[in-house]
């Protein structure tokens, strides 16, 4: 069920939407304003009172009473047959009784003796002349017909023209504000009525909110858009001041959170489908870990599309695969990066059975041994729905850590990837939002979002080597 918070989201991701159906509309409005028939609204007045048999005070008080009370059955018969019908004869009119009916308006109001009489035509003058035959022909009708004595004699009812009709100079309709305002509404009614629609049929993870309606795992982090982050992807390493850089920081205070009592931590992290940003997150996440003084071993576990050479500009032709088959050592393979914390295992060679090699027992040993030399092991792992290789791995590191991007992955895939996990026995320790557009950052920030580079940091260095510099 749509709560008040969530439409107002939804209006506010939708107010460009809404402000183009709001203009449509009133153009609409406009337009059909523009090109509408203009119509002509000629009004007379009558008198309608009835004649005492003898002018005492109590006759007369009871003829005006008499006279209030028929004025309203008139309001009826003034668009009567018997009365239209005698209007079309004479002035030779090309239509029907009906037809006539529906441009003639009879009004009056509570306790009155007055009627309004009112025709509604293309032409003015036409407008005029057919509401002076409608109250001349009402008027016989009265008179002459329905409030006839019985005995013969004259009609005790009289009606008295007080405001002849005359041929209108402007017409009544139609009326452009009228027809813009109500344009106007309807757009802006139809754009949230189009914007709740779209929002019960797009399903992608937007919010924290729609998180929580797949799974209970907490949010570890939020990393916001940026668009130069395809060409400068190690923000926190070139701009270590930006705001998406301080992400980071908070990302690696919360992950030092989970899992605390461990002696060996390590972590797989992974995504629900490609592109999501995971190499990205997995990389900045390890410098950052770095420069708290903890030592960090990033490992590039995505043996299919590997991107961890690419993003550490390093050498990434030896490296996991070719660890994992014995044809070389841990030392020869392994590169320090920065300033002494951070060191690289590159993917290697793309071999034909990755899902196999991520499971065996050479990398269950290589965990334990990445994990004895260092403070923190990191995995950047392929996606879980394409392919098995990130819940295989999972399973011998401490847990994954999934990444999903905003307006990209639906609730729906994040929900079958968190299920790949538990079907094998894998612990989800949380998931990190990124691609957050910049505007909604602020809904987003984590708990843990001061720098905590003073805190919170594990037993440093237990590995070092000779850096190479980035």
């Amino acid at each position: 069920m749509m709560t008040l918070s969530d439409f107002l989201q939804t209006i506010r991701r939708s107010l460009v939407v809404l402000l183009v159906a709001t203009l449509l509309g009133g153009g609409v409005g406009a337009l059909t304003a523009a090109v509408s028939t203009p119509q002509y609204r000629s009004t007379g007045q009558v008198y309608v009172s009835v004649q005492p048999g003898a002018p005492d005070v109590s006759d007369l008080a009871q003829g005006n009473n008499a006279a209030q009370q028929k004025v309203n059955s008139y309001v009826q018969v003034i668009r009567s047959a018997s009365v239209l019908q005698p209007v079309i004869d004479e002035l030779r009119l090309d239509t029907t009784a009906t037809e006539l009916a529906r441009k003639v308006v009879s009004t009056t109001t509570v306790d009155s003796v007055l009627l309004n009489i009112s025709v509604t035509d293309e032409d003015p003058e036409e407008a005029a002349r057919i509401t002076a035959a409608v109250i001349s022909s009402f008027s016989r009708v009265v008179t002459e017909n329905l409030e006839k004595p019985t005995d013969g004699g004259a009609s005790l009812v009289r009606i008295e023209t007080v405001q002849p009709p005359l041929a209108p100079e402007e017409p009544s309709s139609p009326d452009l504000v009228q027809y813009v305002t109500l344009g106007l509404a309807f757009g802006l009614a139809l754009g949230v009525g189009g914007a709740l629609v779209r929002q019960t049929l797009d399903s992608k993870v937007r919010t924290r909110d729609d998180i929580a309606r797949v799974t209970s795992v907490p949010v570890l982090g939020t990393i916001g858009f940026d668009a130069t982050a395809t060409t400068s992807p190690l923000v926190v390493h070139s701009d270590p001041r930006s705001p998406r850089a301080e992400s980071f920081r908070s990302l690696r205070t919360n992950i030092q959170f989970v899992e605390a009592d461990a002696q060996r931590r390590s972590f797989t992290i992974t995504s629900a489908l490609p592109s999501e940003g995971k190499s990205t997150t997995a990389a900045n996440l390890a410098i950052t870990m770095a420069e708290s003084g903890a030592s960090v071993v990033l490992v590039d576990a995505d043996l299919r599309r590997p991107r961890i050479a690419q993003l550490m500009g390093i050498e990434g032709a030896a490296g996991l695969s070719d660890l994992l088959i014995g044809r070389t050592e841990l030392d020869d393979v392994t590169i320090p990066w920065g300033h002494g914390n951070l060191s690289v295992l590159p993917a290697g060679q793309i071999p034909p059975n990755p899902s196999e090699l991520l499971g065996s027992d050479a990398m269950l040993a290589l965990i334990d041994q990445l994990t004895t030399e260092f403070d923190f092991a990191i995995f950047d792992a392929p996606p879980l729905l394409p392919v098995t290789d990130a819940a295989v791995l999972s399973r011998l590191t401490s847990g994954a850590v999934v990444i999903s991007s905003v307006r990209r992955v639906s609730q729906k895939q994040l929900a079958a990837a968190l299920d790949a996990l538990r079907s094998i026995g894998s612990k989800t320790l949380g998931i990190v939002m990124t691609m957050v557009p910049t505007k909604d950052r602020g809904s987003y920030d984590t708990y843990y979002a001061a720098d905590t580079d003073s805190h919170g940091a594990p037993e440093q260095g237990r590995r070092s080597r000779t850096p190479r510099t980035p």
